[in-house]
Order: C-alpha cells, then structure tokens, then sequence
C-alpha cells in the first residue's frame, strides 16, 4: 500500500517522498484513511517512533482550510520538546503548503510572541496544556472553529497530572469535533477520557496492548547494590559505538552519576528539572548532534524526549510504575531498528523485573557484567575496525609522511600496532588490572533456604519469612522502616525529597527500597542509619505525622508478623511498628503483646 492509496493529496505526497517515506508503517495505514473517511474518534495505543506524528499529521493538514486564519487543529503534548518536535515535523510535511500556519505554543518561551502569532493568524496549534490555558484566559486562544483535537502521549500526560488541565481545555472546543488520543499505554483514565469526551471512538492497537517496541531486546545484569556504577561503566565500555539515555530515579543521583562519568573520562550530560530551560535546550543539542554519546536522565525530564538512532537505553533503576518502563524502552529500537534496554538491577529488584516482563509479554535474558578481557578485546577491535575503514586523504598525508616514517621507520609493523594500541588502551589496561568479577551470585547455602521456604506449606511460615527478607538489609546497609506507605500516596520520589530537604550537607545513599501498603522499608549506609531515622521522626507528610526506626530482623518479630500475616494477604501484611508492643516484646512483654 501506498501514501497515495491511503488518500494523501500531491502536495504532501511531495513533501514526504523527499523525506523518505516510501510505505506507510502499520500505525499511519490505520489512522489516516479513518480520520479523511470516517467520522468516529480514535484512540490509538502505540510505541513512541512508530510513525504517529505522520498518521495523525497528514491528515490533519490534508484537512485545513487556509484561508480560514483561525485555529482549525489543535494537538496537545506533554512537554515543550515533543511540542517543537511535532510542529517541526508539520512544518516538514507542509512544505508545498505555504499558506499553512503551525503554531507551537509551549512554556518558557516568550509568551508575547506567541501572542502576536496567534493574532496574525495560525491554522494549527501544538501545545503544551499548562501554556495554553494561560492563552486562554488571556482570549488570544480561541478555539471556537477547531475541527480536530490530537492528544499525543496521553498517558504521560496524565502522568504529569494533567488531566484537569485537558478537561479545561476541551471545554473550550466544540462539541462536534474529531478527537484522537495516541498512548503506549492503556491506564484507566485514557477510558475515562474517552468515554467523557469522545464519540463512539474506534482503537487501533499496533503490537499488543501495554508491550514494549518490539524491536528492542531486554536484558539485565545483576550486581550488588553498591557495583551498579562499575556495572554500568562496564557496560559502556563493553559498548563502543553506545549512543543512549541512562535513566536515573532522582535528581541527585542522574546528576551525580553524570559527574561522575565525565570524571572517568565518558562523554556524558545531564537532563533534570533542576536545570534551566536554557541549560536543558543546551544538554538536548549536544545530545541531539551525538556531541554527547550519554544522557544521564529523570524520566519527567525525558518526556516527550524524540532522538532517533539510540542504540541503548539503560535503567540504572527499576522503576515503580511498569508504563514508565514501557516508555524508556521505546526510545530505542525505533523506525525499523533495534536496540537494547538494559537492566541493572540488583538481587532483590527480581521480582519487579519479572512483574515488568508479565506486562510487556517479553523476557529479559540475564547477561554477566562484561569481564575486563572482554572489554579490552572488543575496544581494540572496534578501533581496528575503525583504523581498517578510515579513507586517507593520499594528497594531504603526502607532505607529512615521509618524516614520520623517518622517525618510526625503525619500527616493525607488529611493533608499531602494539604501541598505537597501548597508546589509545593504556588507561583501559590501568583500570581494569585486577578488576574483579561484579556479577551477584547466589549461594548455595541462600538457595538451599529458599527452597525450604518454599516447600514450607504453612502459610503463615512463608509470610513470616517473606517479611523477614524484607526487613534485611544487604552487607553494608542498614534497614529503615518509615511509617508511610502507597495507601499514603508515599512512592520512592517522596522518600528521596524527604531525605534531601530534611539532611543538609550529608550525602545519603539509598539502596533497596520496598513499598508496602501502609508502611515502607528501605536500606541504607550503616553509618548513616540514625542520622536519617532521627531526621524523619515527627515530619509532616500529606498531614500524616511521620514515624521512623531501624528495622531488626529477629526471630521474635518473625513470629508474632506471621500470626498477623495470616489475617490478610501477603500483599496487604503491613506490621504496626507504631505500636511499641513491638518493643515491649523484646524486652520481655511479649505475653502482654500476644493478648492485644
């Protein structure tokens, strides 16, 4: 099938036969014969770069009156970088359409300018929501003769809370109107939405619904907490030509990690919300122009990030939500390539993996951490590939080299490989002299007990030492049990804001964290344990005081958590630690305890 036979018209046919687009890719045969031809709305679950800004594009422009200088078309997306990426792919497909007017309309840009834009006269607007309503309520952006609402990325929107802000704005425009949601993922509120606000809208769904891109393979490395930065170097090292985003928790640690690189000697930036839009515009250039072959990232900071070419997106950390893993991956692996999404994880982040390759209906294959002699052997290989391919310019060396062979003339063609490589590889060699093996390795002894454990049929047994797991901590760490929990609206991001508002000058490093229910659990640096635990105690969060203390895994509370185990489910089972019968027990009040 052709552009042509989807109902594209001549002049946007130009305009893409010189960018490249020779056949329509699945998501763009789906969407734009539906948006010319019929009149029901479409909700269409897709991968970032499968083709979406043209399926929606094409027609959307096809279907402009020009000499109607009002907003016809608006597209909504979640940050300024995917807002300028659509409407910079509109200006390419319009190209023999010059009296169509796109307007971005973003955020830290000058807002007069924008303003004078839109009096002028614009058919097309891509926004983000948060600088619209500001237009709106100035009644510049009137939205009164739109035909056709396009939210891009609807998932991520409502991931930055944006759905009030949506809701807002399609109070604007008419009832009769054509709407499009596109998302890679399905949450429960994209059916709100479309339930609210569209008319018998059809769904397209390319892939499956909630799977990653499809051609990106997913593997991990599994170390412990403390070698995740020497896995990850490892891995860039074993990758030489690796152009992609290391995706980070916080703020601190993205850029930390990215310092830290670039004091190794990495090429590598990094992107939060701590930067300014400059500073931001800036990192995303360099990135952009493969100045910078690493970016060290949040997710909020990524959104709406559009790079093609990424060979590899690593997880530094797992994150919390699976759709948030959906969206990292399918940065890579995109347009007909394929990449690599890597996991680093360490022992007891095995179970989110596995709850992320139940969604996303894949398998991560386990790889160990590449040893120095790989890496060595591939760098240097890499090199002489570069060295075997490289054009010589005969003309211009001609006037130079006859003193450099006077002056290594003497040397073999074996000697003089041998010195080339150990001058490009010496600080290779020097690093990983005597490196050690970093891959976690299970015991026999710890296998040997989770076998046991599972053969234990007593339900209450199992729970008691599910519980006891958790509140161990890894070698070097202490255990911290925190009062709040998800029913808290308490997620890993609050835990670390806590830490980094409420701890001055110290550098805190967290390790694993469990989130249960009512209460969480998190490791560590032992040196560091009653600093924190001092300085949680009496905080406010969402109203609810906090309450926090080192969690010991000793028999007796093993125990006493398995008889209330058995009263709800694993799931559920949160231990009152608020409660000092607790501490009572241990001190001989445990008779006292079992009757409460």
């Amino acid at each position: 099938m052709t552009f042509e036979e989807l109902g594209v018209d001549e002049p946007l046919l130009r305009a893409i036969e010189e960018l490249g687009f020779e056949q329509p890719m699945p998501v763009q045969a789906q969407v734009i014969p539906h948006l010319l031809n019929e009149e029901s709305d479409v909700v269409a679950l897709a991968q970032t770069g499968t083709g979406k800004t043209a399926a929606f594009g094409l027609p959307t422009l096809q279907r402009i009156v020009p000499k109607n200088h009002v907003p016809q078309a608006l597209i909504l997306a979640p940050t300024r970088e995917l807002c300028l990426q659509i409407a910079a792919d509109l200006a390419d497909f319009s190209k023999y359409l010059p009296e169509v007017n796109v307007l971005p309309v973003y955020g830290g840009s000058s807002i007069e300018s924008q303003i004078r834009s839109l009096r002028k006269g614009v058919h097309i607007i891509v926004a983000t929501p948060g600088r619209l309503i500001d237009l709106i309520n100035r009644g510049v952006a009137i939205l009164d003769d739109v035909h056709t609402v396009i939210l891009d990325e609807a998932d991520e929107m409502l991931n930055m809370g944006f759905l009030d802000s949506i809701n807002e704005i399609l109070d604007h425009v008419p009832v009769q109107r054509k709407m499009l949601m596109f998302s890679a993922t399905m949450p429960a509120e994209i059916d709100k939405i479309a339930k609210t606000y569209m008319h018998d809208p059809v769904e397209f769904v390319v892939g499956t619904r909630n799977e990653g891109a499809t051609n990106v393979k997913h593997i991990y490395y599994m170390v412990n907490a403390r070698d995740k930065y020497l896995a990850l170097k490892r891995v860039v090292d074993y990758t030489p030509g690796i152009y992609g985003i290391v995706f980070c928790r916080t703020r601190r640690d993205t850029q930390e990690i990215a310092d830290q690189l670039c004091q190794d000697g990495y090429n590598a930036e990094a992107l939060h919300g701590d930067l300014s839009q400059q500073q931001r515009d800036i990192v995303m250039k360099k990135f952009r122009d493969c100045v910078v072959r690493l970016l060290v990232a949040t997710d909020v900071a990524a959104r709406g990030l559009d790079v093609d070419n990424l060979t590899h997106v690593i997880n530094y950390g797992l994150p919390e939500d699976t759709a948030v893993y959906t969206h990292r991956s399918g940065r890579t692996g995109r347009a007909g390539k394929t990449g690599v999404s890597v996991a680093i994880i360490h022992s007891r982040e095995k179970g989110r993996l596995k709850d992320i390759e139940r969604i996303i209906s894949k398998s991560f294959e386990r790889k160990e951490v590449p040893t120095p002699n790989r890496i060595i052997e591939k760098q240097l290989y890499s090199l002489a590939d570069k060295i075997e391919k490289v054009e010589v310019n005969d003309a211009e060396m001609e006037n130079y080299l006859p003193g450099v062979i006077k002056k290594l003339g003497w040397l073999s063609a074996d000697d003089l490989i041998r010195r080339v490589l150990s001058l490009e590889f010496q600080r290779l060699l020097d690093y990983y002299k005597d490196a050690p093996v970093i891959d976690f390795v299970e015991s026999k002894s710890s296998k040997k007990e989770k076998n046991e454990k599972g053969s234990n049929k007593d339900r209450g047994g199992n729970r008691s030492d599910k519980e006891k797991d958790r509140r161990s901590a890894e070698k070097g760490m202490e255990r911290i049990y925190v009062n709040l929990g998800k029913n808290d609206g308490f997620y890993a991001g609050n835990l670390i804001d806590l830490l980094n508002k409420n701890i001055d000058g110290a550098r805190i490093e967290v390790g694993r964290i469990d989130l249960m229910p009512n209460y969480s659990l998190f490791d560590i640096k032992k040196r560091d344990a009653r600093l924190v635990v001092n300085s949680l105690k009496g905080l406010d969060f969402m109203g609810k005081r906090v309450y926090s203390e080192i969690a010991e895994a000793d028999k007796n509370y093993a125990r006493a958590a398995g008889r209330k185990s058995r009263k709800s489910n694993d799931d559920d089972f949160a231990p009152d630690f608020s409660n000092r019968n607790f501490d009572r027990k241990r001190k001989g009040g445990g008779r006292k305890s079992r009757k409460k």
